[in-house]
C-alpha cells in the first residue's frame, strides 16, 4: 500500500507531468471505484489541470474550469492496498473497456490533449478497495475531512505528538500510528519501521515517558523524511522497488536485523501482519503470533 513517502513522491512526479495539461477524457472502467456521482467524468473534458497535492495517503488532482475557480473539480484518489498509477506517454491503440480483466486491471484512465498521454489507475487482486472521488473540494470526501495532522507539517510538534499519545492511553502504539484519524499518512510498513528505529514493541502502550516520547517523535520524523529523500525525483514506475529496498524490518521476516543480527519476526493477523526485531524492540522476547497477543512493554 502506498504510504505518505510514496504518495508524496507521486504528487511531485505527477504535478510536473500533469499541471497545465488539458483533459481529453476520464474513462472509469471499474464503476464501483467511483464513489461520487454529482460530478460526471464527462464534464472534465477540455478543462486544465492546475495542480496535484496530497492529503495523507490521498492524491488530489485539481482540474480547473476555463471561466472561474468555482468550476474547479478535484479528482481525489486513494490507492488502497493494491492500487497504483502508471504514466503513459501516448494513447494506447486499443480503447479500454469496462469488464476486462488484464494482469493489472484498469480502474480508470485519464487521457490528455493532444496526444492521449496520461494516467492508468490500476488495482490488482480480487479485493477491490481503490477509491475515486470527483468533488468541488477535497474536504467533501469524509475520510479526507477526518484525517489527523500530517506528521511532516511544521505544526506537528513534539508537544502535539505527546498530546496524541496521552489521549491514546493504553492503546497499542502500532495501532495509534496507523490510525488515519489520529495521524495522517503512516501505514503498516512505515509504522513497523518507525517502531524499529525507536526500539519499541508494537504492542507497547501509547502513553509513555517523556524520554520515550522524544525517541518515538524523532523516529517518526527521521523515518518518513529519509524515505522521502530516497523516493523524491523517482518516477511512479520506480517507487515500489525503492520502497521495498529501503525497508529494514517490514516484509523481512526470517531475515537478519541489520543492527543487532537477530532474526526478524512477524505477527500475522486475519488481514495483515507486522514485522519487528526481538533484539532491538522487545528485549529478546518473541511476540505470540496470534491476534490477541498480549502487550509487551
Amino acid at each position: 500500500m502506498p504510504e505518505l513517502p510514496e504518495v508524496h513522491a507521486l504528487t511531485v512526479d505527477l504535478g510536473a507531468r500533469l499541471t497545465g495539461r488539458v483533459v481529453k477524457r476520464l474513462d472509469i472502467l471499474a464503476i464501483a471505484a467511483l464513489k461520487t456521482f454529482a460530478i460526471t467524468p464527462e464534464s472534465l473534458k477540455g478543462k486544465t489541470i492546475t495542480g496535484v497535492s496530497r492529503h495523507g495517503k490521498f492524491l488530489d488532482i485539481a482540474i480547473g474550469g476555463s471561466d472561474s475557480e468555482e468550476d474547479t473539480v478535484h479528482l481525489v484518489i486513494h490507492l488502497a492496498r493494491a492500487g497504483w498509477i502508471r504514466w503513459r506517454a501516448a494513447e494506447p491503440k486499443a480503447s479500454a473497456r469496462p469488464g476486462r480483466a488484464p494482469k493489472n486491471p484498469l480502474a480508470a484512465r485519464l487521457l490528455l490533449e493532444p496526444d492521449g498521454a496520461g494516467l492508468d489507475i490500476t488495482e490488482a487482486g480480487t479485493k477491490k478497495s481503490l477509491q475515486l472521488h470527483l468533488v468541488r473540494d477535497a474536504l467533501d470526501v469524509e475520510r479526507v475531512r477526518t484525517l489527523g495532522p500530517d506528521p511532516l507539517e511544521p505544526s506537528f510538534t513534539r508537544d502535539v505528538f505527546a498530546g496524541i499519545l496521552k489521549s491514546a492511553g493504553r492503546s497499542q502504539i502500532k495501532g495509534v500510528l496507523r490510525n488515519q484519524a489520529t495521524i495522517a499518512g503512516i501505514g503498516n510498513a512505515y509504522s513497523d519501521e518507525i517502531l524499529w528505529v525507536a526500539k519499541m514493541s508494537p504492542f507497547k502502550a501509547a502513553a509513555m515517558t517523556d524520554a520515550e516520547t522524544d525517541r518515538l517523535y524523532d523516529a517518526v520524523q527521521s523515518t518518513l523524511r529519509d524515505a522521502i529523500a530516497r523516493s523524491e525525483g523517482l518516477a511512479a514506475s520506480e517507487l515500489k522497488a525503492e520502497k521495498h529496498q529501503g525497508l529494514q524490518v517490514h516484509g523481512r521476516a526470517g531475515e537478519t536485523c541489520p543492527v543487532c543480527g537477530s532474526t526478524i519476526r512477524q505477527v500475522i493477523f486475519h488481514d495483515s501482519s507486522l514485522q519487528y526485531c526481538p533484539g532491538c524492540q522487545t528485549g529478546g522476547k518473541v511476540l505470540a503470533d496470534r491476534v490477541l497477543s498480549r502487550l509487551l512493554k
